[in-house]
């Protein structure tokens, strides 16, 4: 049964996941503390997700971010018991993941829960048209609406008139694009992408991150996406979980993770970060002062810092907005500046 609108697509309580011979004995224990290569020699085990919980609300692109053996795509392979949790408990578009026997879950995975992979995974035997339609095609629906469906997603993801060809005269990022449609062949509530853009290119990854955003604005699909990229992690998400050795070590968006880091390693991890090339009018603005009204210039919330600056180089102020035209706050010439270097004042003569 689905939840309702206002309910959390995601809800993860102290996941845990251990690996090795007595892995429930690691489970909120003071050997969890421990350095992955002591509690290794001592036990034998290593914890891989150390008490994560967080939720994801309907609607929203959740990153989870982290360098390599962070956790995070054991993570993710947890949400839909890929990968069997040790401890703690999720629920995923109603389902609860915890208890689920085979059956729902198999039901969770076809129609409700989509995944993308870094690998393409596509059938180098089959058409594009098969390869979106192939998920359809194990859930017994017919060749027709099946075929239908799978020209819509085509069109969606921006490979109109590639249905006919194969995997092998596709490029990478188209091969990507496939992946995405047949993810979304089935209307999944929810999609998991684990690292799918880091075996692309530069441009080619810059350009599938833009189609990600646009997707879900058009489809209106919750997310969860995992990265080892900071970067991207900060380009995409509605709000970023950071990950070390197998914790969350702080879950915000973009401007708070750069202005209200948790601790040295956030700030470590995000010192080098061009502020102006992440962080949007929406991030920074003030609260509208009644007393000096409301500027008639108005600005996007989701306009970059970049795209700000010549827009409030006269000194004038400008009423930040969201897609709906309503007011969020004032946004001042002090106020980018101050933003773009880090919350301190900026130099003189800026």
């Amino acid at each position: 049964m689905n939840g309702s609108a206002g309910e959390p697509k995601v809800v993860c309580e102290h996941l845990w996941k251990v690996f090795g011979p007595n892995p429930e004995a690691i489970v909120d224990s003071p050997e969890a503390d421990l350095p992955r290569d002591e509690l290794m020699a001592k036990s034998g085990n290593v914890t891989a997700v150390a008490d994560a919980s967080f939720e994801v609300a309907a609607g929203e692109i959740f990153v989870v971010m982290g360098l390599s053996g962070s956790g995070k795509s054991t993570l993710v392979r947890c949400l839909t018991r890929l990968i069997e949790p040790t401890a703690g408990s999720i629920r995923v578009a109603g389902t609860d993941v915890s208890g689920a026997d085979v059956e729902e879950l198999r039901e969770l995975r076809r129609r409700r829960v989509s995944m993308v992979f870094q690998h393409f995974g596509l059938l180098p035997n089959r058409r594009v048209r098969d390869n979106v339609s192939y998920g359809l095609e194990i859930a017994g629906v017919g060749r027709r609406e099946r075929y239908e469906r799978a020209e819509e997603v085509i069109d969606l993801v921006g490979l109109h008139g590639f249905g006919d060809s194969f995997p092998d005269e596709l490029s990478g990022g188209m091969k990507q694009r496939v992946g995405l449609a047949r993810a979304l062949a089935s209307d999944p509530e929810v999609l998991l992408l684990d690292e799918p853009f880091s075996a692309l290119d530069p441009l080619i990854r810059a350009e599938m991150q833009t189609e990600v955003v646009r997707l879900q604005k058009q489809m209106d699909r919750t997310m969860v996406f995992i990265t080892h990229d900071l970067r991207e992690a900060l380009q995409l998400g509605d709000r970023i979980a950071v990950m070390r050795d197998g914790r969350i070590v702080q879950i915000g968006t973009a401007a708070q993770l750069l202005d209200e880091p948790a601790d040295d390693y956030i700030r470590d991890f995000t010192a080098d970060v061009p502020r102006a090339l992440v962080l949007t009018a929406g991030d920074v603005a003030e609260p509208l002062d009644p007393r000096r009204g409301t500027p008639d210039r108005t600005i996007d919330a989701q306009t970059l810092l970049r795209d700000c600056i010549p827009a409030v180089a006269d000194g004038e102020g400008l009423c930040v907005v969201d897609g709906e035209g309503e007011s969020l706050g004032f946004l001042g010439r002090g106020r980018v500046l101050e933003a773009i270097h880090g919350g301190q004042p900026a130099p003189e003569g800026t």
